[in-house]
This record gives C-alpha cells, sequence and structure tokens, in this order.
C-alpha cells in the first residue's frame, strides 16, 4: 500500500505532518515528532511582532551615547544594513535540518512585506526545506476596504516569492468575501501551498475582574467542517498544493481531508494532547481503512468526494443548506404534532 504524497514538490512518506506548535521549539522537540512518524515538520512561527521587538532594540543600542560619542557610531552599522532578526530560529533550522530527514518547513506569521523577503531568504538559506506564511490581518479599520486587504495579503507573498526559490505555503483565514477567487489569485502569484485554515485565538471577557481575557483552547474534531468543505471546492481548481489543518484529532479526520482533496492533513491539538507517538495512530489508522475499503494509494483517494467528484455537488452550496434545515426534526416539535 503506496501512502506517500505529494506536498508542494515535496515528496512525503504519508500525508501526516506536524504543524507549528510548541512541539518544535527545540532540536529534542523535532527529533521526537520525526520518531513519533511525522512526515514533514512545519516550526513553531517566528511572529512580525518579535522582529520589530528586535530591530527597536538593536536601533535604541546603536544611537544611544551618540550625542556625547559621535565617533563610537562609526563602529556599528547601519540598522537597514544589519542582519536583524532572531538568530537563535535560524540556528534551530541549520541544526534541525542536519539532525532529521523529512523536510523542515519555516513559519513566518506575519502582515506586511516590510522586512519578510530578507528573512524568508535567510531561512531557505539556513536550509529549510519550505516557508509557510502564516497570514493573518484583522481589518477592523472602517476606513479599510476589501481590496486594500487583499493586496496587503499579496504584497507579502509577492515580496517573499521574488526572494526565495523554496516552495512558499499561504495558511490563510476564510474571510475574503470571495474566497475561491483569492485562492486562485494567490496560485497564480506564487503560492506552491495553500493551508486551510489558521485557527484564531478570540479574546472574552472577565466578569470578575471587568477585563478582556485570552485562553487558549486546542481544537475538536467538528471544527473541522468549514476546511474540509473549502479543500473539497478548490480541489482540482487552483495550480497549488492543499494542506488541512484544523480538528485533526483522529484517523478519520485525516482521511476525510483527503477524501476531499488534501495533498497533506496537519496536526497540532492531537499531538499537544497526546505526545508526537500519536502521529503513528494517526497514519496507521489511515492505512487500515484504505486496506478495507480498498484503495492502493493515497493518491487514488485523493479528492475522491471533492466537489468535482461528488455524485451531489449541491451537498457543496446553498442548496444543501435548504436540506440540512427541512431534515432537522428537533425532539419538542415532534412531540407537538
Amino acid at each position: 500500500m503506496d501512502l506517500s504524497t505529494d506536498y508542494m514538490k515535496l515528496p512525503l512518506k504519508h500525508p501526516v505532518v506536524a504543524s507549528a506548535s510548541p512541539l518544535s521549539t527545540d532540536l529534542d522537540g523535532i527529533r521526537r515528532l520525526e520518531d513519533g512518524g511525522a512526515a514533514a515538520i512545519v516550526m513553531f512561527s517566528l511572529f512580525e511582532e518579535q522582529l520589530r521587538q528586535e530591530i527597536a532594540a538593536l536601533d535604541h543600542l546603536t544611537a544611544s551615547g551618540g550625542e556625547s560619542f559621535a565617533e563610537s557610531l562609526s563602529y556599528f552599522p547601519e540598522v537597514d544594513d544589519y542582519a536583524v532578526g532572531p538568530e537563535r530560529y535560524l540556528n534551530l533550522i541549520r541544526r534541525a535540518t542536519e539532525a532529521v530527514e523529512i523536510p523542515v518547513i519555516a513559519s513566518l506569521n506575519c502582515v506586511t512585506a516590510e522586512g519578510w523577503s530578507d528573512f524568508a531568504a535567510a531561512m531557505a538559506e539556513a536550509g529549510a526545506s519550505a516557508i509557510e506564511l502564516n497570514l493573518f490581518y484583522l481589518a477592523g479599520d472602517p476606513e479599510m476596504d476589501g481590496r486594500a486587504v487583499e493586496a496587503l495579503y499579496l504584497d507579502a507573498l509577492k515580496a517573499v516569492r521574488a526572494a526565495v526559490t523554496v516552495p512558499v505555503a499561504l495558511k490563510l483565514n476564510p474571510f475574503f468575501s470571495a474566497f475561491a477567487n483569492m485562492a486562485r489569485q494567490f496560485a497564480e502569484n506564487g503560492a506552491d501551498g495553500l493551508v486551510l485554515f489558521n485557527r484564531f485565538y478570540q479574546p472574552d471577557f472577565d466578569l470578575d475582574n471587568l477585563d478582556v481575557s485570552s485562553s487558549l483552547t486546542l481544537s475538536h474534531s467538528l471544527e473541522m467542517r468549514l476546511p474540509l468543505r473549502w479543500i473539497a471546492m478548490l480541489h482540482g481548481r487552483v495550480d497549488a498544493s492543499l494542506a488541512a489543518t484544523t480538528g485533526v484529532q483522529s484517523p478519520d479526520e485525516v482521511i476525510k481531508y483527503l477524501l476531499a482533496g488534501a495533498d497533506a492533513v496537519m496536526s497540532t491539538s492531537a499531538l499537544l494532547r497526546n505526545g508526537p507517538s500519536h502521529i503513528q495512530v494517526l497514519v496507521d489508522g489511515l492505512s487500515d481503512w484504505m486496506g478495507r475499503r480498498g484503495f492502493p494509494s493515497v493518491n487514488a483517494m485523493k479528492g475522491a468526494l471533492s466537489q468535482a467528484q461528488a455524485a451531489d455537488p449541491s451537498a457543496f452550496a446553498r442548496a444543501n443548506y435548504v436540506k440540512m434545515l427541512e431534515a432537522w426534526k428537533h425532539p419538542y416539535l415532534l412531540a407537538e404534532v
């Protein structure tokens, strides 16, 4: 049975990938993920705020005291020319690519194009097999329209694409007015892969302290419905690999995402709950199901239930909304009939 797949032209021994998480923040964790059976690893994300903070700190360091000791400035490079950024992250890429045999994908959590092309190039030079751009912009300004938001995403992609030759994936949110069109635009502008979807951590209100609070809640399988639908609708319609993330807890979610048309299936929450060894549980469950259903390979099952292949394509469209409402029978209503 052939479990191999191709993700952004990266050959993988199977489709289960460890997505960005605290498990990949050091070399020991990366080795544990490989030992657990991961076909590839997306490193923990480096955030734009971290880079900006380092740039500001370096600027302050080189500028302080300049009025009294102007000659001392000649010992420092200009900030624009200085190779700023978390060197630890680059060192970890170098060490990880030497220590493991599976692809190591660097992750940038960014909004703007400024500075990201340079750091993406440094990540590629350090040995990253690919770069995942974790794009997130909350357009809360009433003066900013949808076209401006779309342009911001495309500009960031173009800047990074021009700077590197390794594959580039976009980890996206679903909040575009015409997501299918945006997916095609991303592919046409150099995205080798689309990762669906970014999971947001929303603020809450603390009623006791009358304050805004935040907490991390791990995902559950029911959250897979939205990315499952869009992967099934995009399969075969965009010239980019599709990766699924969100809600992958058991082999069932892996199987469903592949049937929808995913090339790779990523998991974080299940690995945080159960440890890296859970990857093998997902892979073994996939293999067992394929054997029972007679699928000789992962490629043979990819997209078997996509919109293009489904017996009832309307199941992915608005018509299915009406069917679901008509089919719902509440016990209270039945008792009244």
